[in-house]
């Protein structure tokens, strides 16, 4: 199939899109989820207890990216292997699926993985597949692959293309195709942060600085890269942290030697100048703030992916919660964030909507993901609480009646 020479140019610009959404998560038997159909707003809270599975949810985005990045192999090892990822019961699944619903500028559609396991802990894909829809003037049939145990079983396109194996996601040689570049660049470019102030305190190894690793361990080089390329965001990220800790001016690298750390000037009493101090001297609160910052306001490789937050409140003073929410809600326009947490300041706020929540609960090793309940969500809704206060009397439940439709495949 011929591309027309609008859709050639619109896509070749669309090759790193500004912004990607990914609107619906599918997952089954995912680690402890059995099932899962949730939306995503432009901002989404995963509520509920430690250990019911929010990390989980989050973490079948980060498998997708870093399945693609790198490759399946790695992303499942990391995680213990096949064994490890698909969810553990008495009927001992031996596969696990993951389906994403996704929108990029005129362009929406959908793309799903399964795979299974094989004796002796080996794995293979035992079903691909990703649609992608055209809207408005570049509305035009559907451009799709299937691919059944390594082999492609249909296709809307003749290309020629490395042959299909079982043992990797075909979408990274599909992303040859124009249509499916954005696809491949969106889901390959989620980010799921677990900032470690101990890690951003050490001193670090120079990086080209142009995404901000999991853990913050290369954020001097990061901020570097923000001073010289996008100065408004490093200032943004600045403000935000002014809010949080009142005397901070700066937050800059400092190089020592070959390697580099992270130096804050804050106002001092009885000082005219700033004093500089390094990360050693920084709270962990601070650092991991500065962390979320740089996280939420940094563009990714290709764009603004979504990305992914652990508890972004932790070690952080319960008072600066609003301050935090409202980077986050910021955040949000640009780019989607969605977010862990089980923290009634954080949630305590008016301008969170029903649609911003999903309330995560376990029993018996299986993890239920779902919108709060309807009552909930009216209160939420009419302004009779906020969600930080039906998080304090445990009414962050999920609707015990959310239907959950098979997954395709």
């Amino acid at each position: 199939m011929l591309l027309t020479e609008q859709r050639a140019r619109s896509l070749e610009g669309m090759s790193a899109p500004r912004r990607f959404d990914i609107t619906r998560v599918r997952l089954q038997h995912f680690r402890s989820i059995k099932k899962a159909d949730v939306r995503l707003d432009d901002l989404t809270l995963l509520v509920g207890p430690n250990g019911s599975g929010k990390s989980n949810f989050v973490d079948s985005l980060r498998f997708v990216s870093q399945a693609l990045s790198e490759n399946l192999d790695n992303a499942l090892r990391e995680r213990g292997g096949v064994a490890e990822v698909r969810r553990r019961s008495a009927g001992h699944p031996t596969h696990f699926t993951i389906e994403l619903e996704f929108a990029v500028e005129d362009v929406e559609g959908s793309y799903m993985f399964k795979v299974g396991a094989v004796k002796g802990g080996d794995y293979r894909v035992t079903h691909e597949k990703c649609v992608v829809r055209y809207r408005g003037a570049l509305a035009h049939e559907d451009v799709f692959y299937e691919v059944r145990d390594g082999a492609v079983v249909d296709a809307s396109f003749e290309t020629t293309l490395p042959p299909a194996a079982d043992d990797r996601l075909y979408l990274v040689h599909a992303s040859a195709i124009p249509d499916f570049r954005p696809v491949f660049a969106g889901l390959s470019d989620v980010n799921v942060y677990n900032l470690n102030p101990g890690v951003i305190r050490e001193p670090q190894r120079p990086d080209a600085g142009d995404l901000l690793r999991r853990d913050g361990s290369n954020i001097a080089s990061v901020l570097e890269h923000l001073k010289r390329s996008a100065p408004e965001i490093k200032s943004k990220v600045e403000e935000y942290l002014r809010l949080v800790v009142p005397d901070t001016v700066s937050a800059d690298r400092a190089s020592y030697g070959a390697y580099e750390s992270v130096e804050f000037r804050q106002r001092v009493e009885g000082r005219k100048d700033a004093w500089t101090f390094p990360a050693t001297s920084i709270s962990d609160g601070t650092l991991r703030t500065l962390g979320i910052l740089v996280a939420l306001f940094a563009p990714g490789n290709t764009g603004y992916s979504p990305i992914g937050i652990e508890e972004p409140e932790t070690a952080l003073h319960p008072a600066a919660a609003g301050v935090l929410l409202e980077a986050l809600l910021s955040a949000s326009r640009e780019r989607q964030v969605i977010a862990t947490s089980h923290s009634p300041e954080l949630l305590d706020s008016v301008e969170l909507r029903p649609e911003n929540l999903l309330a995560v609960r376990a029993s018996n090793g299986v993890t239920t993901i779902a919108p709060v309940e309807e009552a909930t969500a009216d209160a939420l809704r009419e302004g009779i609480y906020t969600a930080g206060e039906l998080l304090k009397v445990d009414q962050l439940q999920p609707a015990a009646d959310y239907t959950q439709p098979e997954l395709f495949g």
